[in-house]
């Protein structure tokens, strides 16, 4: 049976109040005695506050809601963990939901919380956000939200960017640097999550080099392990002797691709992906990768989410992070380079 802040009072033999105020570091006018009397039964018991209880008192859920277009997703998965170290490092907790990249799922999610007394929102979309339900008529939140979207949704304040551009044109230069030409790319489908700025990376280094853009040599696919097997089994058909993947997931779909068709990394066909993923470091041969600070990007969400809550007066910083080309095993120099 669950013990009550009641039961710890009669055994303690003081009052609820007193037992309130001790628990909540209010008691400093109770004797040391006192103090440890109730501490003692509280361990005792195991008693642990009614948590909501103590919420209709101070106004506060400690509690955030986080959307995303996948849990399973290893890229969203790292942006979580870092949402929750800094959540769960000032007591907070999170109400995870998954939208399954549904624009439709997103907006009733955001309804939802809206009624669930979250203090603040997360949202990681690949969509345009349908603002007017975070936001007043005034233009004010009806709550304190941040967005992780890669910037599709206009704003001047609380933009958490990544140099995806850049990293996309390191990537392509290292190829290109080793004497690849035939350069193929795995990029994403509309649908999803956007990875544009990585395209054009790659289109402006090919140009740079004045290397031909060949349109064959490009295929979209879902940013999955799918999708890039699929992909990739497409652009083996090509005459290309390196791929950019956009995105690690890609990478290892197209690892196996590559295997069935009998060709070996990086003898036959270099391969490089981007995210960084710390999977990629068992792939064998071990993956060049385009690494970017995926926990970062989901720690300072949640600090800007809850200084804004702090301070809602106070405008919400942008954050720009860069990228950084991570050399191992999957890329090598073309023999007649």
């Amino acid at each position: 049976m669950k013990m009550t802040i009641k039961d710890v009072a009669r055994l303690a033999g003081v009052s609820i109040t007193t037992v309130s105020q001790i628990l909540n570091k209010k008691g400093d006018r109770f004797s040391p005695e006192t103090r440890q009397k109730v501490l003692a039964v509280v361990k005792e018991l195991d008693y642990k506050a009614d948590y909501f209880a103590q919420n209709m008192v101070s106004k506060q859920t400690k509690t955030i809601g986080m959307v995303v277009p996948d849990i399973t997703d290893l890229f969203f998965s790292k942006v979580i963990e870092g949402v929750e170290k800094h959540l769960n490092e000032l007591g907070f907790m999170i109400i995870l939901c998954n939208s399954n990249h549904s624009s439709e799922k997103e907006n009733l999610y955001i309804e939802e919380l809206l009624h669930r007394s979250v203090e603040g929102i997360i949202l990681a979309s690949p969509n345009p956000i349908h603002l007017p339900k975070l936001k007043n008529e005034d233009g004010s939140n009806k709550i304190p939200h941040i967005l992780i979207d890669r910037g599709i949704n206009k704003r001047d304040e609380g933009q958490l960017i990544t140099n995806e551009f850049q990293g996309a044109y390191e990537a392509v230069e290292h190829l290109v640097n080793l004497g690849h030409r035939e350069i193929g790319m795995l990029s994403n489908e509309t649908s999803f999550y956007e990875i544009t700025d990585r395209f054009y990376g790659y289109k402006k280094c090919l140009e740079d080099y004045q290397i031909p853009f060949q349109e064959e040599w490009i295929v979209s696919k879902n940013l999955t392990i799918k999708g890039g097997y699929e992909g990739a089994q497409q652009l083996l058909q090509q005459n290309i002797t390196a791929l950019f993947c956009g995105n690690d997931q890609m990478a290892i779909g197209a690892y196996r691709a590559i295997n069935e068709a009998g060709k070996q990394i990086p003898k036959d066909i270099s391969v490089i992906g981007y995210d960084g993923l710390e999977i990629t470091d068992y792939l064998v041969p071990s993956l060049t990768t385009v690494a970017q600070p995926i926990f970062e990007i989901g720690y300072f969400a949640a600090k800007f989410l809850i200084d804004h809550i702090n301070n809602p007066k106070e405008k919400v910083p942008n954050k720009y992070f860069d990228t950084q080309l991570v050399l191992k095993n999957s890329t090598k120099k073309l023999d007649s380079f």
